[in-house]
């Protein structure tokens, strides 16, 4: 591992960055990490990362020169992307990821995709308006009555909820066929999964819920 620490970890791409968004992030997570091109950011407001991870191809020569070698580490291989990459060497409880959605479709369904790929992370991608995370096996969320709540397959798998105006209970998912979005929370919630396939997508506002019970929660995919 790159990196490997205790407390909760802030990732930033290279995407477009609310700085609201980040100060949430950050008192959550106060240790940083950049993804290649997200560099740029962090040099640019003066933060300090624990490591900067990627292909170096969005890094500007300039930030490369303003941080200390000690803490760049080019991964040249272009079989994954700078997610991936961070995703694949930090471990942390908990990872909270501004920066990688909203520019580009393409790199969104990409990030998605890691997050699916790699099951032992706890990840949170903060866009613009939402949150989107994969689903542990099982998940209590203190979440308020009529808050939306979708949850999205991206392979079979199945669920147990509580907590759901529409109750998930002995429905079979698949991206191709039965999906769970446009939901809502009658009061706290609880899940539970099959698979690690199920992404949950709530508003940004519960950040602080999400990232609460994503570190308290002891169930973790393998």
């Amino acid at each position: 591992m790159i990196v490997d620490i205790l407390n909760p970890i802030t990732l930033i791409g290279g995407a477009n960055i609310s700085e609201g968004d980040l100060e949430r992030a950050l008192t959550i997570a106060p240790d940083l990490a950049a993804a290649d091109g997200g560099a740029n950011y962090v040099v640019n407001k003066g933060l300090k990362p624990l490591a900067v991870i990627g292909d170096f191809d969005s890094i500007s020569e300039n930030t490369k020169k303003k941080l200390p070698d000690s803490v760049l580490f080019p991964i040249e291989e272009q079989d994954s992307t700078d997610f991936e990459k961070c995703l694949r060497n930090i471990a942390a409880p908990l990872m909270l990821a501004v920066g990688f959605s909203g520019d580009r479709q393409d790199h969104q369904l990409a990030a998605y995709n890691a997050l699916v790929r790699f099951p032992q992370q706890r990840c949170v991608l903060i866009g613009l308006n939402e949150l989107v995370f994969l689903c542990p096996p099982s998940l209590s969320l203190d979440l308020p009555a009529r808050c939306p709540v979708s949850l999205f397959p991206m392979g079979a798998v199945e669920g147990m909820s509580d907590g759901l105006e529409w109750p998930i209970n002995g429905l079979n998912f698949a991206p191709d066929g039965r999906i769970g979005t446009s939901n809502r929370a009658t009061g706290p919630v609880q899940l539970d999964m099959t698979a690690p396939k199920m992404l949950v997508i709530l508003p940004q506002d519960a950040l602080e819920i999400v990232a609460t019970a994503l570190i308290d929660t002891t169930a973790a995919w393998g």
